[in-house]
């Protein structure tokens, strides 16, 4: 079991496949040219499969597949057979424009729920945004995702004038569709020029949803990161990423691998251990991963205050969000 010194059990793995991506969408990566890791940095397949097998071996019991974009990874079909051997959890969060291509391999396996981030419902948009014309590819998926019975949630950055727009839109499609639409406020990362008037929180979003919907709160579960609602009557639901408004550090439950083979005991935490290095060194990478989970702080790695308007995107040590993996 991996306990913090919090009393709280980690038991949820996200590995980042790959530091590469087929979206350009700057609140992930720097509006700068992006300079991307060499292949001799990145876990080999081989290497994924083992650091997730010694994980699995401390009590982790599910693991999440991200990226960059995981689906861009040459041997994402290996990885995703091999470690759904493990008996663990599998899910994966894509920006949906290559699941076609997986489909039938991710229903062979057991992959149940996918999340798919698209933070517009406007295919001009979505091209300025992603700096891609894949609007219509990605709403195919999803709708191709919901056909052969995946949970679906779609995962929208709420970005200032924009999300406005568009929430109850959003909202609007869960009505003939299951699927589970969650809005999560705009968080700072190296090189995508946050700041807080940028951010809308949920509470603003969730006025703007009352304007237009009757709204009920629904049940949310000890380590949900998201606050659910539904309009009643309506097949989906949707809900609200609160890390800058409502941080919900006390029943974190999750790990980070970057594609590198770091471990980072929070999202925002600027520590980072090489377990990559240990483990082709030959050295027992358990220690390490306890290290780690044992220097987790409190809340927010440690670096900014819980009042968002307080934080100083200029003092966060950490990576940009394509580097870490989400």
């Amino acid at each position: 079991m991996l306990q913090d010194t919090f009393g709280r059990v980690h038991d949820y793995l996200r590995i980042s496949l790959t530091d590469h991506c087929n979206f350009r969408c700057a609140y992930c990566m720097p509006v700068e040219e992006m300079e991307w890791m060499p292949q001799s940095k990145l876990m080999s397949k081989e290497e994924i499969l083992a650091l997730a097998q010694v994980f699995i071996g401390l009590g982790v019991k599910k693991i999440r597949l991200t990226g960059g974009e995981p689906l861009a990874r040459k041997e994402f079909s290996w990885i995703l057979e091999h470690l759904a051997q493990l008996g663990v959890e599998l899910t994966l969060t894509t920006n949906g424009v290559l699941i076609h291509k997986h489909i039938e391999q991710l229903k062979a396996v057991g992959v149940r729920s996918v999340n798919v981030s698209c933070d517009t419902l406007n295919a001009e948009k979505f091209k300025k945004l992603t700096r891609r014309d894949q609007f219509d590819q990605v709403w195919e998926n999803i709708n191709l995702l919901l056909r052969e019975g995946f949970r679906v949630k779609v995962n929208a950055v709420a970005l200032h004038g924009l999300i406005e727009e568009e929430i109850c839109d959003f909202v609007q499609m869960t009505q003939n569709l299951p699927l589970h639409v969650r809005f999560i406020e705009f968080m700072p990362f190296q090189g995508n020029h946050w700041s807080s008037n940028q951010v809308v929180t949920a509470r603003e979003l969730l006025e703007l949803v009352k304007a237009k919907f009757e709204v009920v709160k629904l049940e949310d579960k000890k380590h949900d990161t998201a606050k659910k609602y539904k309009v009643p009557g309506f097949e989906g639901t949707f809900a609200f990423i609160t890390t800058m408004s409502e941080h919900f550090c006390g029943s974190c439950n999750r790990l980070r691998l970057t594609a590198d083979g770091k471990i980072k005991n929070c999202l925002f935490g600027k520590e980072e251990l090489d377990l990559l290095q240990a483990l082709r060194n030959g050295e027992d990478i358990e220690p390490i991963i306890r290290q780690s989970v044992t220097r987790k702080h409190a809340a927010l790695g440690g670096q900014f205050s819980p009042d968002y308007l307080q934080a100083n995107p200029d003092a966060i040590q950490n990576r940009s969000m394509i580097k870490i993996g989400g």
